[in-house]
């Protein structure tokens, strides 16, 4: 795109790839995101880098790798310390505003925004400290939360997203306007569907409370995989232990969905306020979600796994300059994105901007078709070793430096049912050395396992140990800002 725009990038938070209208799914009701990727591009086959809150939005911000920066978990925020989109932006003379939720350091950090309204960060600058224990993993005291506050009614996260949405639509009515000299970019972060899995009541009874609601897939136990990066992360976060009926599960399920659609409802009041204000025509908008959500599948819940579910993103692209109704399959990743908004704002990448893993979507939607793998890693909490997954839409390869490898033909077996990881056929067992090798060309992952869980025992010596930090407690989720974190 040569002639600059005004960008508006639209975040969630835990949204899955696979539970939006405009992708597939029958049930779940997102008219406003379907219309976004109506008059746009959906790349379907997105990804975040790294499946859990504070390291995919470091990566989102900075289009480079963990394993090039570090911020490896959610007790390692991003601390504005390695370049940002956003910092590039305010250098370039733009106006570059953020909204809502960024799970940074603190609000002493300087992110390189010319404002941040109602940022919400990490807990008292550290974050979830129990993350760093990788070793005989402790057991999450506030997993109840997730199975006993889902169901309808609001909470701290309903009435924030509310809030960011109406900041968002008063910046569009008021302060846009005033910035003409050069585009503008605004950052609207909203929080749902990440759980508590509270969900307003005319969301969640309006389509979701049904008994013949989906179940989550291999739900039951004799049908569970039993991969051991599974079981320690089950182990762990031992969500599914307050499941206590098939209503419960139901309830959760459609606390997600109508989450969804309250997502969509005030994304829909954000672009009817750009509309409103006749700025549509001169503004890009980007939506995705920082990673996914497992919702029950396999009997996990929550992210953390580099299943379809959790790895996964929503990617939608629209606005002047770009192809209405495209489906683009190549896959994208977060890294993408720096380069899509310097570029489609007007600033030119310098030369170590041009040697980032990324490529602008624009680009990639042009080359539709071209061979493309997808790399997300994860050395978070509720894992007790380092895992990489690459993917190029048609096979994912998933490898873990302590276990065994995870393999899966997509084309064949889009819900990830048969693991090949095992399967002996030399055919399977050559496309597997292939796929390790695309993954080593990105990384050495016994090295990066190593400066991970190096960085992590430093970090959790000087917060005072493991039993120090598990006396601290689970967090179960960030709180929104005046709201006080709930440690039991």
């Amino acid at each position: 795109m040569t002639d600059p725009k005004n960008v508006l990038v639209l975040m969630s938070d835990e949204h899955s790839r696979k539970i939006l209208g405009c992708n597939g799914d029958g049930v779940v009701k997102t008219p406003n995101l379907d219309t976004l990727a109506a008059r746009g591009v959906n790349f379907r086959n997105a990804y975040c880098n790294s499946p859990v809150c504070v390291p995919a939005r470091a990566v989102f911000a900075t289009g480079q790798y963990l394993n090039t920066m570090g911020y490896w978990d959610n007790a390692d925020p991003y601390d504005g310390e390695v370049m940002s989109w956003h910092r590039r932006l305010r250098e370039a003379g733009h106006q570059v505003v953020s909204i809502g939720k960024l799970h940074f350091r603190s609000e002493a950090d300087d992110y390189g925004f010319t404002d941040s309204k109602m940022p919400m960060h990490v807990i008292d600058g550290k974050g979830d400290l129990m993350g760093l224990i990788r070793d005989d993993l402790p057991r999450r005291g506030g997993a109840w939360k997730m199975a006993q506050l889902a169901g309808p009614g609001e909470s701290s996260y309903t009435t924030y997203d509310r809030n960011i949405t109406a900041l968002a639509q008063t910046w569009l009515y008021e302060d846009a306007p005033k910035y003409k000299d050069k585009p503008w970019v605004l950052f609207v972060s909203l929080v749902a569907p990440h759980f508590p899995l509270t969900a307003p009541p005319e969301h969640f009874y309006r389509y979701y409370n049904d008994e013949n609601l989906p179940w989550p897939k291999l739900y039951d136990q004799a049908r569970r995989p039993d991969h051991p990066f599974l079981k320690d992360y089950r182990g762990s976060f031992i969500y599914d232990e307050f499941f206590d009926s098939d209503d419960s599960v139901r309830r959760a399920v459609a606390g997600y969905y109508g989450l969804v659609s309250f997502l969509d409802e005030n994304i829909g009041k954000v672009l009817h306020a750009l509309e409103d204000t006749g700025l549509s025509e001169n503004t890009r908008v980007i939506y995705t979600s920082d990673h996914g959500d497992n919702l029950g599948a396999r009997g996990l819940w929550g992210k953390s796994t580099l299943y379809e579910e959790s790895a996964g993103v929503p990617a939608i692209m629209a606005g002047p300059g770009v192809p209405r109704g495209k489906v683009v399959e190549t896959p994208v990743t977060h890294v993408d994105f720096y380069q899509t908004i310097l570029q489609a704002a007007g600033v030119e990448l310098n030369e170590f901007e041009k040697r980032l893993p990324g490529t602008a979507l624009d680009v990639i939607a042009e080359a539709q078709g071209s061979p493309r793998i997808a790399f997300c890693e994860y050395h978070g909490m509720g894992s007790t070793t380092g895992a990489f997954m690459v993917s190029d839409a048609r096979y994912k390869y998933v490898f873990y430096v302590d276990y065994s490898a995870q393999f899966f033909d997509l084309k064949n077996d889009p819900e990830e049912l048969n693991d090949l990881g095992a399967d002996p056929d030399p055919a399977n067992v050559e496309l597997m050395e292939y796929y390790h090798s695309r993954l080593e060309e990105i990384c050495d992952p016994y090295a990066i396992n190593a400066r991970a869980k190096n960085r992590q025992a430093q970090q959790l010596d000087a917060n005072g140990g493991r039993e120090k930090v598990i006396e601290r407690g689970d967090l179960g989720f960030s709180t929104p800002p005046g709201v006080s974190a709930d440690f039991s």
